[in-house]
C-alpha cells in the first residue's frame, strides 16, 4: 500500500507543480485578484476528474483480459510519463506575466482542466492502470493512491497560489527549478516501470 501512496504522491506533486494551462490560470487569478481566486482554480480537478476517472476505469475493465492491448496502453503511459519528465527537466521556471481576464475563477479552472488533454491521457495511460493494480492489491491501496495523488495535486497548486501572493521570486528561482527537475527524474523512473510492465504484457520480457 505504501508503494501506491508513494506513486500517487510523486505523480500528484509533479502534476501540481509542472507548468501547464491550469497552473498558469492559478498564477493569473492570484496575481489579478487574490489568493482565494487562485485556490478556487486549484480545486478544479476535484470537480472535473471524476467522470474522466470513471470512463477510464470502465474502458480499462473491458480491456483487462486483452494483454496485448493492455501492454500497448502501458507503453503509451510510459511514453507520456517520459515526455512529462523531460518537460520537467527542461523547465526554466514559471511565466508570471498575466493577461486581463474576468473573474469566476472556479468556472474558468473547470473549463481549463476539462478541455485540456492531460487529464484524459493521464487517466487512460497511467492513472487507471495504476488504480486497477492498487485495487487488486488491496482496496485501501487504491484509496492511498488516489488520495495521495489529489492531496498533492491540489495541495501543490494551492501552495503555488500562496507563494505567488507572497514570494514571486521563488517561482522563477533555482529552488523551484530544482524541485521540478527532481520530480522529472522520478517521472522518468516511473516511466521505466510502465515500459517494463508493458513489455511483460506483450511477452517481450518474461
Amino acid at each position: 500500500m505504501i508503494n501506491f501512496l508513494a506513486i500517487g504522491t510523486i505523480l500528484g506533486l509533479s502534476a501540481g507543480l509542472s507548468p501547464g494551462p491550469l497552473l498558469a490560470l492559478v498564477i493569473s487569478e492570484t496575481l489579478q485578484h487574490n489568493v482565494r481566486s487562485g485556490i478556487k482554480v486549484a480545486l478544479a480537478p476535484i470537480v472535473t476528474d471524476l467522470p474522466i476517472i470513471l470512463i477510464s476505469m470502465f474502458i480499462l475493465a473491458k480491456l483487462a483480459n486483452f494483454h496485448t492491448i493492455m501492454g500497448i496502453v502501458s507503453l503509451g503511459g510510459g511514453l507520456f510519463l517520459l515526455l512529462l519528465g523531460y518537460q520537467n527537466w527542461k523547465s526554466k521556471g514559471l511565466d508570471l506575466e498575466i493577461q486581463e481576464v474576468n473573474p469566476k475563477s472556479l468556472t474558468k479552472g473547470i473549463f481549463t482542466n476539462f478541455l485540456s488533454p492531460h487529464p484524459y491521457l493521464f487517466w487512460l495511460g497511467i492513472g487507471a492502470p495504476t488504480m486497477t493494480n492498487a485495487m487488486n492489491d488491496h482496496p485501501l491501496a487504491g484509496v492511498a493512491f488516489i488520495g495521495g495523488f489529489y492531496l498533492c495535486l491540489v495541495g501543490a497548486k494551492i501552495a503555488v497560489a500562496v507563494l505567488v501572493s507572497k514570494s514571486k521570486p521563488f517561482l522563477v528561482g533555482n529552488l523551484y527549478r530544482a524541485i521540478v527537475r527532481g520530480l522529472g527524474v522520478l517521472l522518468i523512473l516511473l516511466a521505466g516501470i510502465l515500459f517494463y510492465d508493458g513489455l511483460k504484457l506483450l511477452q517481450v520480457l518474461s
